[in-house]
């Protein structure tokens, strides 16, 4: 059995943040309090005032196992994501192939239990003809259900209207989705390719994936919602627009349509795509500046209840195309906590808060069992931050498979020193413990 003694951390919970010692046995959070006598066979950890955070719930990552491995795999992301201050994640179903079966989404759990550091859940994926097997998934199992309403792969886009609202009819289970219009974003990629070829500026891009293409498609999916009584959480918004459809006048829990908001559009706006070019180019398209401070504003009066990075790793040769070639998506794990923690000292968020979208809210929307709490009796997924000790990144300490980071050149005011994972010390001022695997996360519905 490990035990473990944190001794004189700044602990951030529940909106409050306190001094005190925290004490994890067998995998769970044993006892906090704001001074704990070490017990035998105990490892301490002198935090001497570090912030101690509950970890990082990612409700969102691309972590392109099975079938796209040469641009990441569930090892190699998730040693970034410990690194990063992340021990759960939930992934999304368009790999290869596409987890549209119980089986195939079975398949993906199995790699995890053998290669995944962190903590899992999967999202099964809703197609045009396979309800009868979406309606088998486990909803104390499995994360949800992922349906694209655009900018899918393979044949994941749900466009029968008739179809999608029997799925959204017919399960009560979390319907997580993609909401972009397929035939504004069709439209508009036209026209620019004919006036400019494949080789589109990139500056164009929240231009042909618009905020028209973002709320139409928002909207709808919403009033579809409110017309079945489907639990719906909207994906990834980039627009300020679209805020204004989420309501804050009711706590969480007692929500039926929440939304998300992932690193990357709270960091860039339009201004960046000069510098950065297709390493900025995600779908939905960072957008304007205005749009940036939107979001901010909503995430902060909790019209936007979490944060996710929506990591989605390409290769550089991958990226490196012209508009028309070059994929949407980029790594973000490893950074997203740091990123944040950026913007905590700037003033833009207080901390408290940052952790409630973090890692509170996420296990309240998705009814994660004991976890994104620092309590007793809860496992303990914890990180543990140096916020007096400055990183730079750059490519010889990205942990990505696909080796490069949008945040390259970036330097951040803090450092994430220790990472646990279900109470095992997983990273430990730099090093990986590869040892111990994440568990598979069960849901209280």
């Amino acid at each position: 059995m490990s035990i473990y003694l944190i001794k004189k951390a700044k602990i951030v919970n529940e909106n409050s943040t306190f001094l005190g010692d925290v004490l994890i046995e067998n995998e769970i959070i044993k006892k906090i309090s704001e001074s704990i006598p070490a017990p035998d066979n105990a490892e301490i950890i002198d935090a001497n005032g570090k912030t101690l955070i509950p970890g990082f719930i990612d409700d969102q990552v691309h972590f392109r196992e099975p079938g796209l491995t040469h641009k990441a795999n569930i090892a190699t992301e998730t040693r970034a994501a410990i690194a990063g201050g992340i021990t759960t994640f939930i992934e999304m179903p368009n790999t290869v192939p596409q987890a549209t079966t119980q089986e195939l989404l079975e398949n993906k759990f199995k790699i995890a239990a053998k290669d995944s550091y962190a903590n899992y859940s999967f999202m099964f994926g809703g197609t045009n003809d396979n309800l009868e097997e979406l309606l088998k998934t486990d909803p104390k199992k499995v994360a949800g259900i992922k349906l694209f309403l655009g900018s899918s792969t393979g044949n994941m886009l749900v466009d029968n209207e008739a179809v999608l609202e029997k799925i959204f009819s017919s399960t009560k289970m979390i319907i997580s989705v993609h909401c972009e219009d397929e035939a504004t974003i069709k439209k508009n990629t036209k026209d620019y390719i004919e006036k400019y070829g494949d080789d589109i500026p990139m500056k164009y891009h929240p231009i042909i994936r618009s905020e028209e293409a973002c709320y139409l498609s928002s909207s709808k999916a919403i009033e579809l919602a409110k017309k079945t009584g489907a639990r719906l959480h909207i994906f990834h918004l980039s627009t300020e627009k679209e805020t204004h459809l989420f309501r804050n006048d009711i706590p969480l829990e007692e929500k039926q349509i929440t939304a998300e908001v992932c690193i990357h559009h709270l960091w860039f706006s339009d201004k960046d795509y000069a510098e950065k070019g297709t390493h900025i180019k995600w779908n939905p398209a960072v957008k304007t500046e205005e749009d940036r401070q939107g979001l901010w504003k909503a995430l902060l009066d909790d019209r936007i209840d979490v944060l996710a990075t929506d990591h989605a790793p390409h290769t550089l040769e991958e990226k490196d195309n012209v508009y028309t070639k070059a994929p949407s998506g980029g790594p973000l794990v490893q950074h997203a906590v740091t990123a944040i923690l950026e913007k905590v000292k700037e003033g833009v968020i207080p901390i408290e808060k940052a952790v409630e979208k973090m890692s509170h809210n996420p296990a309240k929307l998705f009814q994660i069992e004991k976890r994104g709490f620092i309590k007793e009796g809860y496992y303990a997924d914890l990180v543990l931050i140096d916020t007096n000790k400055s990183q730079t990144v750059t490519k010889e300490n990205v942990l990505y498979k696909c080796g490069w980071s949008p945040f390259e050149g970036t330097t951040f005011s803090s450092t994430i020193t220790h990472t646990f994972v279900n109470g095992n010390l997983m990273f430990n001022e730099g090093e990986i413990n590869e040892s111990i695997k994440g568990k598979r996360v069960t849901f209280n519905r």
